[in-house]
């Protein structure tokens, strides 16, 4: 198997990690630098885009695992979260309405055509769910796909702070933030700050998608 899509993601990510380390700051996220970073490497050297996943397929493959992952913080936290059941419950309704009610108004006060508003709506929720709305609501799951990874690159880089500046300080309501908002990406930057938030966030992803998949299709009739 080729190494280059795995030697050179490690690579990126490791280097910008230890600057991260070194200075901490939403333009120093190895999230958003490495990925800035690997695509003007493809672009630069004209390596095609397939060729690099191919070659980092391993990558993709931990994915899954990783996700999973996230159900052990959630059981050492489980006593905490039965407790806030009710608030979870309520904030990833709220939360999920509000994240797809933003997204289609302010893109169609932008003037987006009704595909862009189809397919923005569902940018909140991991790719897999998002993609599979946006086919059934009549977006394109292409651009699905960026705005959705691109919601999860700026929940990753500048969440955490974000609540701080605006005193969010609760940890069950910084959790619920970053998963309801930012998905997978937001819950790996918050769990490395907090592992009750980062339980949270993987908690809030995981029912904002269901909740998603369920009310959108729906919703989606009235907002046309």
């Amino acid at each position: 198997m080729n190494p280059l899509g795995i030697t050179l993601t490690l690579v990126v990510f490791y280097l910008f990690s230890e600057i991260h380390a070194r200075k901490r700051a939403f333009y120093t996220n190895p999230v958003l630098l490495s990925i800035i970073t690997i695509a003007v490497i493809l672009k630069w050297f004209g390596i095609p885009y397939g060729s690099y996943m191919d070659s980092a397929v391993i990558l993709k493959f931990l994915l899954g695992p990783a996700v999973v992952s996230l159900a052990v913080p959630v059981y050492k936290g489980r006593e905490t979260i039965k407790a806030y059941a009710r608030e979870i419950a309520l904030g990833v309704a709220v939360g999920g309405t509000a994240a797809i009610l933003s997204a289609f108004y302010i893109a169609q006060l932008l003037g987006g055509s009704e595909e862009v508003l189809l397919s923005i709506a569902p940018k909140s929720v991991t790719t897999a769910i998002a993609i599979g709305i946006s086919e059934k609501i009549g977006g394109i799951p292409a651009l699905t796909a960026v705005l959705v990874i691109l919601t999860g690159i700026m929940g990753n880089a500048v969440g955490p702070e974000l609540l701080s500046a605006t005193g969010v300080r609760d940890r069950i309501a910084r959790g619920l933030a970053m998963g309801v908002g930012s998905h997978g990406l937001g819950t790996a930057r918050i769990i490395l700050d907090d592992e009750l938030a980062g339980a949270v966030s993987g908690l809030a992803m995981a029912l904002n998608g269901v909740f998603t998949s369920l009310l959108l299709p729906h919703l989606i009739e009235v907002l046309k």
